[in-house]
């Protein structure tokens, strides 16, 4: 009889959508710095898999491993635990403001 594996999970934001069924997500992680004894805060890009493509920019969500969906892809979407505040863009300038405040 063999243990069942333990699947990793991960929080982290999400930083790219733009792909189809797949998201890419920044897992921040703080380590003290060997020599200065500072807080370095260090960051690695995961791309998982959104197979309803309900993610969006900023949200931010939990994945686990799973196995190999393609080349670059071992992370699947478990959830969205919080999501992002939606942003307007104004068309002539191109610039960001807040839903609320575009009338």
């Amino acid at each position: 009889m063999s243990k069942p594996k333990v699947k990793r999970t991960l929080t982290g934001l999400v930083v790219g959508d733009r792909m189809a069924k797949s998201v890419v997500v920044r897992i921040d992680r703080r380590v003290k710095h060997p020599l200065y004894r500072k807080f370095v805060l260090k960051s690695r890009r995961i791309i998982a898999h959104d197979e309803n493509q309900e993610c969006r920019l900023g949200d931010r969500v939990t994945i686990a491993e799973s196995r190999p969906i393609s080349r670059r892809k071992s992370w699947r979407l478990l959830s969205i635990n919080k999501k992002a505040v939606p942003v307007a863009t104004d068309s002539k300038s191109g610039r960001q403001s807040d839903v609320d405040s575009a009338s």
